[in-house]
């Protein structure tokens, strides 16, 4: 183990032939043995910093290290195993027999081809041709391959990309419980409950760039106070006015309020005094799709 971090990126920048830049300046960090969700818009940047850290895209600028060495080396795809974008495997072969060539190609004990296909549970299937797999399971079959050499590090990009809800969770079942085993996972996706449920702490990216790191509960940063009542214009009027109240807005009939939570009390005893009718008092966690519209709100495609 190469110090703290498993993955590190310094103003990791990637600019395509036409311009486009695809990720600017990026900085993040990936602790050994989390799961680390990699959270942003479709075209922000996430499948593009993937395949620099893999070395199947060169940097424009800015450098990283994957388990201490450099990004495509031998030294570093040795200990890793990989999932970008959609999972490709002759489709006239079984799941066993595809990977079983895997394997050759890896060096990879065949032994091992039963205990991933049992890890991921298509041991029951995995004499059936991959063409009559069904979507979830070809993307099993994805992180069984991924699995083959016992790798320290996952990257797994979009792994629930196009399953029904019992696919997903299936999958993030599975994503669960590589990271209790004491594997690194890096896990890209644009679904906030997939990363919400999995993951230790989370990155979002915007426009190639990172905006937010931290665990959820810190990106959450603090709750606010959301208030039903009649008349709504009244007692927003009533709130505003209270010290510590930073800013009132008013959402479907619902008045959130941010600020000091020691107000609440203050904006409870105002409105009651002004004989406001109050339906709901209560304090309100702002969920991770909250956060993450904040962060990325007015993005544009960008690569």
């Amino acid at each position: 183990m190469h110090g703290l971090n498993a993955i590190e990126t310094h103003n990791l920048t990637k600019r395509f032939a036409d311009g486009t830049l695809g990720v600017n300046d990026l900085s993040l960090q990936v602790r050994h043995g989390e799961v680390y969700g990699f959270l942003g818009p479709n075209g922000s940047g996430k499948t593009t910093t993937l395949r620099m850290l893999l070395g199947l895209a060169m940097p424009s600028n800015g450098n990283a290290t994957v388990l201490g060495a450099t990004p495509g080396s031998t030294e570093s795809l040795a200990r890793i195993g990989a999932m970008i974008e959609t999972p490709a495997f002759y489709p006239y072969l079984s799941g066993r027999d595809n990977l079983r060539v895997l394997a050759g190609h890896a060096g990879v004990d065949e032994r091992r081809i039963a205990e991933v296909l049992t890890t991921v549970d298509l041991a029951s299937r995995g004499s059936d041709r991959f063409q009559t797999y069904s979507l979830g399971m070809k993307q099993r079959l994805g992180v069984a391959a991924a699995l083959l050499k016992d790798p320290e590090l996952l990257i797994l990009d979009e792994p629930t990309n196009g399953l029904d809800p019992a696919g997903m969770a299936e999958m993030r079942d599975l994503i669960r419980t590589l990271g209790q085993e004491g594997r690194t996972v890096l896990l890209s996706s644009h679904l906030m409950g997939e990363i919400e449920q999995v993951c230790d702490r989370v990155g979002v990216i915007r426009r190639g760039q990172l905006v937010a790191e931290g665990t959820i509960d810190e990106l959450r940063d603090r709750d606010r106070l959301l208030v039903r009542a009649e008349p709504i214009e009244q007692a927003r009027r009533l709130i505003a006015s209270v010290a510590g109240v930073e800013d009132v807005t008013v959402v479907r009939g619902e008045i959130h309020v941010d600020g000091d939570p020691a107000a609440a009390s203050e904006i409870a005893r105002v409105l009651v005094q002004a004989n406001v009718r109050l339906y709901e008092f209560r304090v309100e966690r702002a969920s991770l799709e909250d956060i993450f519209l904040a962060l990325t709100r007015e993005e544009e495609i960008a690569a």
